[in-house]
């Protein structure tokens, strides 16, 4: 059990804080998903962070914006199902679907864990050798976290808007 993770708040919007996770102190997941993916997957990507953004200011974090990929019913990806949503993804002036995944945790309507993810390629996360990683990884985070929250290292302020925990929190998996 030497691996752990530190939280890192990422970014607050009117309705939802985003978070993500440092291993063992390096930098954080979604840090390392954004500057792998503004080179490979720009515009995929950008069409992540405008729902990120999307649901931080307009929507919360609500179930119906979060795919239900993980292997946990609190595991999510983005983007949301369905390329008729907006902001919708266009490639070459034509709607597609973004098949780029990003893994996270949706703690509540308010707080938002965000892992890493890639290009998805086959129907089931588990077997696509991008995602699988990523997936599998997200899943462990996610069951460390709960627990984190089960023994109350994590807890939810006041009006469970956002987080609190100790500035040296390590959760351990």
């Amino acid at each position: 059990m030497n691996t752990f993770v530190v939280l890192k708040p990422i970014a607050q919007y009117k309705k939802v804080c985003y978070y993500s996770v440092c291993v063992n102190d390096e930098t954080s997941l979604f840090d390392d998903f954004l500057s792998t993916h503004t080179v490979k997957n720009k515009n995929r990507l950008n069409h992540i962070v405008k729902w990120l953004q999307q649901i931080g200011d307009k929507y919360g974090a609500q179930d119906q914006y979060f795919r239900p990929e993980g292997e946990t019913a609190d595991t999510t990806a983005l983007p949301p199902t369905g390329n008729s949503r907006k902001p919708q993804f266009t490639e070459f002036g034509k709607k597609k679907a973004n098949n780029l995944r990003l893994y996270c945790l949706r703690a509540n309507t308010n707080v938002v864990i965000l892992f890493s993810g890639d290009i998805k390629t086959t129907k089931k996360a588990q077997d696509c050798p991008n995602v699988k990683k990523h997936f599998r990884f997200a899943n462990q985070l996610t069951k460390a976290i709960d627990k984190a929250f089960k023994e109350k290292d994590i807890l939810w302020n006041e009006d469970c808007t956002d987080i609190n925990y100790k500035e040296d929190l390590k959760i351990y998996f």
